[in-house]
């Protein structure tokens, strides 16, 4: 496809390209964010307010505390931590020292995050006392040397600080014992390096900003090298899509973003945090989305025009019975992605808020918005919408040709926003990229006439569990170790509430194990969403004449 049919689906406005080069770094648009915006809002969090000159000087002394440890440019610093103003204080801190941003799911256990430390070469955490036993348990075999400890009350002022803190500790008990000596608390350091002087790197375009891991067909998990100018390209993308909404919001209106989705998700840094600092956004922080009525309850206080979420988070709210109790008459453009938006919920919610959801695509590997459904849509189209400005997307057959007109294809994707490559995995990195530079999805869709894509099959076995990726392989790996199991499988099943689930079917090797000891085993080595819901017991599993499992057919027997 050398030319862009969708380009006459763009609004009025958008154009086909813009200019992807007008920042040096990542550091550069938040430090003139931090000027230009100093006396508004930048994060709301549990009622409290901070502001982006606020922002800026908190991150200042954090980059200078991170620099006082010794570490210098390129060193790798890990964040584990839900949606609090500690996060994007410590990311600015972190990128404005000219270090690399490792970001991690606060829900790991302690073997999935001890790979990801490792696989990173972190040298420095920076982690929520919450998930402080998860880190006692693996430090010991990881590069960690320094430990920034976090609590949910650290900017909430010392009345109100202190009173969350012994809620969270003491009455939900959501702060398991944990033992890190010479761990640094969160305010401590934001003190040390205060009485510092910050020393600014000199950070270019092609400089690697953050490590997105991302699992891979192996179910290792893979560092996305995501560089400065791969975020930036699409914070801009996504600033010009939405623009054609967004412009709709009054002057005397600060544009406000709901975030529900956690910060580590690459769609939320990029399309929720680093968009919001761009525009001069305020963002509101929801630590835990899964708390429907709180989040409710936090989003009847405000006013907002910009919603991105998943579709069991859309869904989840919609038929909640306190829905009506928050204003969703400013809400502008409500951006579906992670997983697949179902035909219910987009009607549902076009029904409830007058906005509909506009469904998007991408990858962690492009940094993630490739595609997007025009933010003037009036009804939900059942497709990932149409290429960004300056992206171009193309559909592959097996020997990585153009598939035939009207047949599906692997969605290719090329544009400023598509990652470098795999961190350290070269082997892995030329499986996924062309020779003219598309990375390849694993995805295969569809595309008509008018240049609207829509996914049909995935290539990889992946699982899809309400946005996030889950690798059979993985699965398997770890159920293998159990005792008594002789071989095991995992494949997807539709569900209604996270659109896919994990189901394990095994063959035993001792007649008596028992699904409660599977799960107990699943519980401590795996997070949450990649538990399986349905675990059958069969004599065989279904395999190819070489001996392969046939997932397909479990599939297709359910």
């Amino acid at each position: 496809m050398t030319e862009r049919p969708w380009l006459s689906s763009y609004p009025q406005g958008v154009p086909a390209d813009i200019d992807v080069s007008r920042y040096v770094s990542l550091v550069a648009l938040m430090e003139e964010s931090f000027t230009k915006y100093a006396d508004r809002v930048a994060y709301n969090f549990m009622g409290k307010d901070v502001r982006y000159d606020q922002v800026d000087k908190l991150s200042r002394a954090f980059a200078a505390y991170l620099q006082g440890l010794g570490l210098v440019k390129g060193d790798r610093v890990a964040v584990m931590m839900p949606n609090c103003p500690q996060y994007p204080i410590a990311v600015a801190g972190i990128l404005r020292a000219g270090l690399i941003l490792v970001n991690v799911n606060p829900l790991y256990t302690p073997r999935e995050l001890e790979h990801q430390l490792k696989d990173s070469g972190s040298k420095a955490i920076v982690i929520m006392e919450n998930f402080g036993t998860t880190l006692q348990q693996c430090l010991a075999n990881t590069p960690v040397k320094h430990i920034v400890l976090g609590a949910m009350g650290d900017r909430l002022g010392l009345l109100k600080g202190a009173l969350v803190n012994y809620v969270v500790r003491n009455v939900k008990k959501l702060v398991p014992t944990f033992s890190l000596p010479g761990a640094v608390r969160f305010n401590d350091a934001l003190e040390k390096g205060a009485g510092r002087t910050l020393q600014p790197a000199v950070i270019g375009q092609d400089d690697v900003a953050v490590l997105q891991y991302t699992g891979g067909t192996t179910g290792v998990s893979k560092g996305a090298v995501l560089l400065h100018r791969n975020v930036i390209a699409n914070v801009l993308q996504s600033e010009v899509w939405n623009d054609p909404v967004m412009q709709k919001v009054p002057a005397s209106e600060q544009p406000t973003s709901v975030c529900a989705l956690p910060l580590y998700h690459i769609f939320a840094f990029t399309v929720g945090m680093m968009l919001s600092m761009r525009i001069g956004g305020k963002l509101i922080l929801i630590p835990n989305p899964r708390d429907l009525a709180g989040v409710l309850k936090e989003l009847s206080k405000h006013t907002f025009h910009s919603f991105p979420a998943v579709n069991t988070l859309f869904n989840g709210l919609a038929n909640h019975p306190d829905f009506a109790t928050v204003n969703w008459k400013n809400l502008k453009v409500s951006v579906g992605g992670g997983m697949a938006v179902q035909g219910a919920v987009a009607k549902l919610w076009l029904e409830k808020t007058g906005c509909p959801i506009c469904e998007g695509y991408g990858l962690s590997e492009t940094s993630p918005s490739a595609t997007c459904n025009p933010t003037t849509s009036t009804e939900y189209t059942g497709t990932i919408g149409v290429p960004l400005p300056n992206t171009w997307v193309k559909l592959l057959d097996d020997d990585g040709n153009a598939a035939p007109a009207g047949q599906p294809g692997e969605i290719a994707i090329k544009g400023p926003q598509v990652m470098a490559g795999y961190w350290q995995r070269p082997d892995e990195t030329a499986k996924v990229m062309t020779p003219d530079g598309y990375f390849k999805s694993g995805d295969i869709g569809t595309v008509d006439e008018r240049g609207y894509f829509r996914i049909v099959d995935r290539k990889k076995d992946m699982i899809l569990v309400s946005g996030f990726n889950v690798y059979p392989n993985e699965i398997e790996e770890v159920v293998s170790q159990v005792p008594g199991v002789l071989e095991c499988a995992a494949v997807d099943i539709a569900d209604e509430k996270t659109g896919e689930a994990v189901k394990l079917v095994i063959v035993r090797k001792t007649a008596d194990l028992a699904e409660s000891a599977v799960r107990d085993f699943c519980r401590a080595q795996l997070t949450g969403y990649k538990q399986p819901k349905l675990i059958e017991f069969r004599d065989t599993l279904p395999k190819t004449p070489v001996g392969k499992i046939l997932r397909r057919e479990l599939r297709d027997t359910q």
